[in-house]
């Protein structure tokens, strides 16, 4: 299995057996990245189901059917997700997503790695 990987939206790795993605910097998420965005992963994730953290906190900005997919498709094989957030705009963004796309999998918001990877923990 691959360790890492990079598309033009994300950045994937694996730590402790935990996928970290990250959002690179001032990027715009429409459904054309989404669906890229989860192929990736799941290509990396060669079949396997992992506890996901997710940055971010670099997204611009993120539309309507991007976020459907995310919530939906993009729980394929995740356990549980903690994503990291920064005050005020990821994590006012991140609000709205859980109040309007109620994923189906374990999902918080976190400001730092270290409570994130504590609650993921629990789903290993």
């Amino acid at each position: 299995m691959r360790n890492f990987f990079e598309n033009d939206y994300t950045s994937y790795r694996f730590y402790d057996d935990i996928l970290h993605v990250i959002y690179h910097q001032g990027v715009s998420i429409d459904l054309i990245a989404a669906v890229q965005i989860v192929k990736d992963r799941l290509i990396l994730q060669e079949g396997q189901s992992f506890a996901i953290l997710c940055d971010i906190r670099g997204i611009k900005e993120i539309n309507k059917a991007a976020r459907s997919y995310l919530a939906i498709e993009g729980s394929t094989l995740i356990k549980a997700l903690a994503v990291i957030v920064d005050a005020p705009v990821s994590e006012i963004m991140w609000e709205f997503y859980i109040r309007t796309s109620n994923p189906p999998i374990p999902t918080k918001s976190f400001k730092n790695s270290e409570e994130a990877l504590i609650f993921l923990h629990r789903f290993m």
